[in-house]
């Protein structure tokens, strides 16, 4: 029976997850960049929103959602047929069919838009338009169906609450494999034009964020209550985890350190905020912190992959540490989804679940990334020339300057 106060929460947490592409990760992404690429980061992002828009009603919400063929994929190809918007959602039944559609539809935006990162300030824009449909089509619709449409893994007892695997951990594999393939940049160091962008940008994703999570419990009561909670636990906890080991090596805090923190905290809870308790947000933020760190400090320049904006060092890491740690903390009391508590509680058959659904979405994610990568690469061309890259994206792909000095 549809209910209008769950209906009303989903409307406002379906707005609040559209405000984390465009502006959060829009500016927040943008603000990292240099200048003379503002506006190009900036369009990879809002693009990537439009046309996931049109893709998820024609095709992926059917494909994920209705029904299920073998475990695989969804067995509806074409989803706007699904919808009668006045009929209550079989996945939340005190919601109309077409609001869980686009909240859902919300989801995997941002997943692609998160992407982005890992290749700004040298990716072709036309590559990139044709990269979102394949990518969307060949590995966010399956593994959302496998992971929550009623696919092989949800059989399996795998859980992601909001997204961690099918997010995060899908956006940060996709965003390693397609900077190696891409190639690391010219002038490989980070340098912020406007951190202010990003501070903005960080705002916009913590507080969308309780849309992403708290939104996640498809209705307004004490599952949504909870998420909020540990959702601004958990990014709290990632923030200071994330100062203080900039603290502890280079003797100062930074505020690009604390976003990072933030963002990691936020993550990394993703996956187990409708399963665990404050106490374990806590430590689900500052674990992300400290691993995330040593990720985009030591990992990335030991391995000599350029991912631009550490989407794989934070999202992906975030991601698999998030997921796992449902199988570490989940509280049964909380959910009643859940058949059994995390390793804490004395199980480990949810540990198991949630370690097979890592290894698996990492790998299948990786493999399709890295071919369709490479096809592109060899048909189309992945990187503009390298005049066009040092002089700037903005006024060679688009004619546009983010700045005019007079």
């Amino acid at each position: 029976m549809l209910n209008s106060g769950d209906t009303a929460w989903m409307l406002i947490s379906t707005a609040l997850v559209i405000l984390m592409t465009v502006p959060g990760v829009a500016m927040f992404y943008s603000g990292l960049t240099k200048r003379e690429n503002v506006l190009n980061t900036i369009f990879l992002s809002f693009v990537s929103l439009g046309i996931v828009s049109l893709l998820w009603f024609l095709f992926g919400y059917g494909l994920i959602f209705g029904g299920d063929v073998s475990g695989i994929i969804g067995s509806h190809q074409v989803g706007i047929s699904l919808i009668n918007l006045g009929s209550a959602s079989k996945y939340a039944p005190t919601i109309p069919e077409g609001l869980f559609a686009i909240f859902q539809m919300t989801f995997a935006a941002i997943t692609v838009a998160l992407i982005s990162g890992a290749v700004v300030e040298r990716i072709k824009f036309s590559s990139w338009i044709l990269f979102i449909p394949l990518w969307f089509a060949l590995v966010y619709v399956p593994v959302a169906h496998w992971v929550w449409g009623g696919g092989f893994l949800q059989n399996l007892g795998v859980h992601d609450f909001a997204g961690g695997i099918v997010v995060h951990i899908t956006s940060g594999i996709a965003a390693l494999a397609l900077a190696l393939v891409t190639g690391p940049r010219y002038d490989q160091k980070l340098m912020p034009h406007h951190l202010g962008y990003s501070v903005i940008g960080t705002g916009l994703l913590w507080f969308g964020w309780f849309g992403f999570n708290a939104g996640s419990a498809l209705s307004a009561g004490s599952l949504a209550a909870n998420a909020m909670i540990v959702t601004n636990t958990s990014a709290a906890a990632g923030m200071i985890g994330w100062i203080l080991m900039d603290r502890l090596k280079t003797g100062k805090p930074t505020l690009l350190g604390a976003l990072s923190g933030a963002v990691a905290g936020l993550a990394s809870i993703t996956p187990a905020a409708g399963f665990v308790d404050i106490g374990a947000s806590i430590v689900t933020g500052l674990v992300a912190a400290v691993i995330c760190y040593l990720a985009v400090s030591w990992l990335k320049p030991a391995a000599g992959y350029d991912d631009a904006l550490d989407v794989f060092g934070i999202h992906g890491v975030s991601g698999i540490i998030g997921t796992l740690g449902v199988g570490l903390f989940a509280v049964p009391a909380l959910n009643p989804s859940l058949t059994s508590g995390g390793l804490l509680t004395g199980s480990t058959s949810l540990l198991v679940s949630q370690l097979i659904g890592v290894v698996t979405v990492t790998v299948y994610t990786f493999v399709v990334t890295y071919i369709l990568a490479m096809l592109l690469m060899k048909f189309k061309g992945l990187r503009v020339e390298r005049e066009e890259e040092i002089q700037g994206l903005d006024i060679n792909l688009h004619e546009e300057t983010g700045y005019r000095l007079t």
